[in-house]
């Protein structure tokens, strides 16, 4: 099966059933196509149109297809679906509208499509951000011997920093669910040492109470449910264990990088997150939101 044949099937299952109108828009001839694939999919009943127009038609559903990064004005932000298209062998849906489906129906497959295409190069983008890892980790004060599980651990960017921080008796776990993205890790890990593990965040092949620490650089944002993601986390840590929530850029920059406007209802905003490490068997002891990382630091909650 082809990305494009994974996308168009993970599509047709977050769309609304016959009658009702799609219009595809954002990426000029590109949008022509993607409605002739779409609409071959379809029930008959289902009208897909190419864009432009998508404003006057007023359609039950707007792809977009995202092809340059979006600007915070862009009609990208009015979209029910948005599919980054920059690369056209390699569409990832990147958003659908709750009111269409909640994330659970493509999250896995789209989200481990989006990190696949990028693991090559991740580092060589990403680099300069060990150090502000290393910060990260050190200001956590993981236990010295402890069991520390890096979750959402991409190329293992934070592997280097949990072993120094747990010593030589401690022990290091990388999860991901990414396979691309742990091939890249391997390096890393094998040197340190620490483990490595294909597995999904929320359904963590970890018994309960195993961690003394868990770090997580930008995965709660990507999750389908921050609440029960975060008390999958919770499940793994023994009480009094340690929570690292980090991004080496602070919430503002990294949506003016992304091109959105920065909400207060996301998962990382002061009153969601702390809700949500409440509601999931967390104390929230620190949070910063800084312009040059996001840091929040949380102790599991005594059974």
């Amino acid at each position: 099966m082809t990305r494009w044949d994974e996308m168009i099937d993970n599509l047709v299952g977050v769309l609304p059933g016959a009658p009702a109108s799609v219009v595809v828009d954002g990426a000029g001839e590109h949008n022509g196509r993607m409605a002739d694939r779409l609409a071959a999919r379809l029930d008959p009943r289902v009208s897909v149109h190419a864009g432009p127009g998508w404003r006057e038609a007023r359609p039950d559903v707007l792809v977009w297809l995202r092809t340059p990064p979006p600007s915070v004005d862009s009609p990208e932000h009015h979209a029910d679906v948005v599919i980054d298209l920059r690369d056209p062998e390699w569409p990832v849906i990147r958003h659908v509208d709750a009111r269409l489906a909640d994330r659970t129906r493509w999250y896995l497959a789209e989200s481990r499509a989006f990190f696949a295409a990028r693991a090559a190069t991740w580092d060589a983008k990403f680099g300069d951000d060990l150090p502000a890892y290393a910060a990260a980790v050190a200001e956590a004060a993981l236990p010295a011997g402890g069991t520390v599980v890096d979750v959402g651990c991409g190329t293992g960017r934070a592997l280097i920093a949990l072993r120094a921080a747990v010593g030589p008796t401690g022990r290091v776990l990388g999860v991901d669910i990414t396979p691309e993205m742990l091939a890249v890790a391997a390096g890393r890990a094998a040197a340190l040492p620490a483990s490595l593990v294909l597995a999904d965040a929320r359904r963590l092949p970890l018994p309960t109470g195993t961690a003394d620490g868990i770090f997580a650089a930008g995965l709660v944002a990507h999750l389908p449910d921050p609440t029960a993601g975060l008390r999958e986390l919770a499940r793994v840590t023994r009480p009094g264990g340690r929570l690292v929530l980090f991004h080496p850029s602070g919430r503002a920059a990294l949506a003016a990088r992304h091109g959105r406007p920065l909400r207060t209802d996301e998962p990382l905003s002061p009153g969601p997150l702390t809700a949500a490490t409440r509601a999931s068997g967390w104390h929230l002891d620190r949070y910063l939101d800084e312009e040059h990382r996001f840091l929040a630091l949380a102790t599991r909650a005594g059974d």
